[in-house]
């Protein structure tokens, strides 16, 4: 049996073009001679729906659109879709697998494991599935299992979410060939996580596996790809190409099939996953064009190279805003980025600007010394002047800053956190500078002197963010230890031995921070825990760490 793992983009509620991706997939498939075509979870609505589920006239869609696309599959096809529950006694709907063929719905799944944690928040909408069965086809007892469905294996995992396990479930019931659908977002080093998962629900199964996975971005989450089949003593049989569609092959008997090239090291993962996230975010929404304040900095310049190959040079306009506290070479770093990139840049300098909001608040601050006010008015003209243009031009603002800022709240609402997208809301900054270098490899893009220079706000005379923060390669460690692993500050006092006031000062920063985080743009998730939908904190409480 020949099977054909065809990895596409969806779009969440886009049945029509999803419905024509899918029959053009599978024409393609047909003519490669292969037996079943196999597309990813919940691939007709497009993942993840949401509260989507929740209106009875998408439920209602999926069914129809399922049917029709039954009628039109021009072969035997797996196909994710949200389907009705087993009974009234828990949610109306279920994440569900269908087996199209011969124009009929001929076999239903129903997912059983429905995660909670991170980015999922699956009991909110579906009932789990009772019971699995598989089905005879061409000769071999396919078993399918959506998603978590396969993450649970107790031979692999130290400390297992669930009870069940619907993948030894089914294999005692005589499964043959394991199908997984999976929608699984992107996060640094999963790829190969679920490379080494999957081998070893083979191995200890001894059935061979196909793993078909989403790809493309939507809202916050980037979807890779990197679908796979293993055989049953694990081998690596067929490997799709990560972050872009694709349709791989797989044949059962002889264990063989396609391996596409992958990202030359996880670094590389990650700027392709910034890509495609940035580019399917802005198009889905409608826009084609994107507009990017350029500072001079780093994180501006990192941004605007991948939204240079998200979107094509032609559709990025950078703005340089330099204020009184600019210096030469941050202008000048500014405009050397656009003419390396190919972009239009416009300059608007906000100094009369400023100047006026002085005026006009001049008799109000009366003996005040100026502090971060002062600071954050300038950053929130250039937020209304990129606002602006994105108005009169119909382009995407693309905000720049990076995980560190957010983290701690060195940015400034209505300012420069302005904007549609917070391409790099989910790098620290010592991995901002490990990717612009991954840009110059083959040449220099984005200035030497970019990546050299002191990192500032340049919103006061001589600053630097090390006024306010300490060194990024100290922070960086606290804030991943603090925010991704959930650590206490005695923890990561005691295992890096940093000083415990130090930390406890930054973890009192993040915290404080919360409310901006709030009010900033949707990011594009990498790490294993974002600022996003993945970490929820209230914003009033008194919790101390």
């Amino acid at each position: 049996m020949k099977i054909a793992l065809a990895q596409f983009n969806p779009t969440v509620g886009d049945f029509a073009g999803n419905s024509a991706r899918m029959l053009k997939m599978a024409a393609d498939a047909k003519r490669h001679a292969a037996d079943l075509v196999v597309f990813s979870e919940l691939c007709l609505c497009g993942y993840p729906p949401q509260d989507l589920v929740e209106r009875p006239e998408f439920l209602e869609r999926n069914q129809k659109e399922l049917a029709c696309l039954a009628e039109k599959m021009p072969m035997p096809a797996v196909v994710g879709y949200v389907g009705k529950a087993q009974d009234n006694t828990g949610k109306p709907a279920a994440n569900c697998a269908a087996l199209l063929a011969n124009g009929e719905i001929q076999f239903k799944q129903r997912k059983m494991l429905l995660p909670t944690y991170d980015v999922f928040d699956e009991s909110r909408y579906f009932q789990p599935a009772r019971s699995q069965s598989n089905f005879l086809f061409e000769g071999e007892q396919l078993g399918i299992t959506i998603c978590e469905d396969c993450w649970n294996d107790k031979q692999f995992w130290i400390q297992r979410l669930y009870d069940r396990d619907p993948v030894a479930e089914l294999v005692g019931k005589g499964t043959t060939v394991l199908l997984n659908i999976s929608s699984s977002p992107y996060n640094l080093d999963k790829r190969s996580l679920r490379i080494d998962m999957v081998q070893a629900i083979a191995r200890h199964h001894k059935v061979p596996v196909v793993y078909v996975n989403q790809v493309g971005g939507n809202d916050s989450l980037v979807f890779d790809g990197s679908s796979l089949a293993v055989t049953a003593d694990g081998k690596l049989a067929a490997l799709a190409h990560s972050f872009q569609e694709d349709l791989v092959f797989f044949d059962v008997s002889s264990g063989t099939g396609d391996i596409r090239p992958q990202p030359d090291d996880e670094l590389a993962a990650a700027y392709q996953a910034l890509v495609c996230g940035t580019r399917d975010y802005v198009r889905k929404c409608g826009f084609s064009k994107a507009v990017i304040g350029l500072s001079g900095g780093v994180d501006s310049a990192l941004v605007a190279a991948i939204a240079v190959d998200a979107l094509g040079a032609e559709n990025v306009l950078g703005v340089s805003m330099p204020g009184p506290y600019s210096s030469e070479g941050s202008k000048r770093d500014a405009k050397q980025l656009a003419e390396n990139l190919g972009i239009e840049c416009l300059t608007l300098p906000i100094t009369k600007t400023f100047e006026s909001y002085r005026r006009d608040f001049a008799e109000v601050f009366a003996g005040r010394k100026e502090d971060a006010t002062e600071e954050n008015i300038q950053a929130r003209i250039r937020g209304n002047f990129l606002m602006a243009l994105s108005n009169k031009f119909g382009s995407l603002v693309l905000s720049t800053g990076n995980k560190s800022e957010y983290a701690v709240g060195y940015s400034t609402l209505y300012g420069d956190m302005a904007g549609g997208l917070a391409v790099i809301s989910d790098v620290p900054k010592v991995m901002v500078y490990e990717l612009a270098r991954l840009v110059n490899r083959s040449r220099e893009v984005i200035p030497q002197a970019t990546l050299t220079k002191p990192p500032s706000a340049e919103l006061r005379p001589n600053q630097t963010d090390l006024d306010s923060l300490p060194p990024y390669e100290v922070l960086d460690r606290i804030l991943k230890a603090y925010v991704e692993d959930m650590r206490s500050p005695d923890e990561i006092s005691s295992l890096y031995g940093f000083p415990i006031e130090l930390v406890r000062s930054v973890a009192r920063m993040v915290d404080r921070s919360e409310y901006k985080r709030k009010q900033a743009p949707p990011g594009l998730k990498i790490t294993s825990k974002a600022f996003s939908v993945g970490r929820r904190f209230p914003l009033a409480n008194k919790f101390v760490p």
